[in-house]
């Protein structure tokens, strides 16, 4: 690299990769076609392999060894997208981290809005879709993660949060301090600085194949984002646990009175078996939440990983 090179500020692409054989050449090529305008930068693209069942990691490296700027990582099982991108971070070098989708629906052409709003002095940078070209499905899940972020999260109403963003080298390094299984980038982002905004892309159309998320999926996405990073869960626990006694309480003095003015009034074996299956369904429900945090203790404390790399391929290896 020359002297002058060395004065450009660096960008990295992290790209988690999964069932992604026949598009990730094309967002590789898209790249490349768009940093070549973007003279004022150097770039370098991250590639991880989530343990598709594919042939990804063979495109993997095969890009890697037409490309000298391309870092393949592959992973020794599926440990999901947010830890794939933990992966790819702790390996970037650059000034700058761009996170991306490996099925060309997040425009790498139209990166540069990111990255002009980080000059403008923003630490992070998501991008927003005037429509989303996603299934009903996953655009359900994604208003669910929404919700679930603002509540629970602290994130400002007026803060859109998708895959595709850049933000800067401190808050990554910041966020790199997180080595426990159960990573929430966005949660990482959150926690780190709030100096975040949006600017407007385009969305396109999957062309090729379907999207990975299941049910399954999204549900261990949200467990992940309020258990790990807040304690509102059980603050709402203890309010319901509240609520419920209270409750209770106010109907047994209710029960005493109606028996005290209508003497022939049978106590009602329904209305006592309704209330306690809805206050044992609701300790059940305590429990479980409580469980799923002390589980979630354990793990950490047996320093389960967050991801497990078996092979890294291309400039960094």
């Amino acid at each position: 690299m020359s002297t002058k090179d060395l004065k450009k500020e660096s960008i990295s692409f992290v790209i988690p990769c999964y069932r992604s054989e026949q598009t990730i050449e094309g967002v590789i090529h898209e790249i490349t076609d768009t940093m070549n305008t973007l003279t004022q930068y150097t770039y370098e693209v991250i590639l991880v392999n989530d343990s598709s069942p594919d042939n990804t990691f063979v495109t993997i490296r095969e890009l890697c060894e037409k490309y000298d700027f391309i870092t393949g990582v592959d992973l020794a099982k599926n440990f999901g997208q947010h830890a794939a991108l933990m992966a790819g971070m702790r390996i970037s070098e650059g000034d700058i981290v761009v996170c991306l989708d490996d099925d060309g629906q997040t425009p790498a052409n139209e990166v540069g809005k990111l990255l002009a709003k980080l000059e403008e002095g923003y630490d992070v940078c998501y991008a927003s879709y005037g429509k989303k070209q996603h299934s009903g499905f996953r655009n359900f899940g994604s208003k669910v993660n929404e919700l679930m972020t603002r509540v629970m999260l602290g994130k400002p109403k007026e803060l859109y949060i998708s895959s595709y963003f850049a933000v800067k080298r401190f808050v990554v390094n910041d966020m790199l301090r997180y080595e426990q299984p159960y990573s929430y980038v966005i949660g990482l982002v959150l926690r780190a600085t709030k100096n975040i905004t949006n600017v407007e892309v385009n969305h396109r159309a999957r062309e090729v194949g379907r999207s990975g998320y299941t049910l399954g999926k999204l549900l261990s996405l949200w467990f992940n984002g309020f258990t790990a990073f807040s304690i509102k869960p059980l603050r709402i626990a203890t309010f319901i646990g509240c609520v419920c006694a209270c409750g209770g309480f106010l109907y047994g003095i209710y029960t005493i009175i109606k028996k005290l003015i209508l003497v022939d009034v049978q106590a009602g074996f329904s209305a006592l078996m309704s209330v306690l299956v809805f206050i044992g369904g609701m300790i059940m429900l305590m429990l479980g939440m409580i469980g799923e945090y002390v589980g979630r203790m354990y793990l950490c404390m047996n320093n389960s990983p967050q991801y497990v790399i078996r092979e890294v391929i291309g400039n960094k290896k």
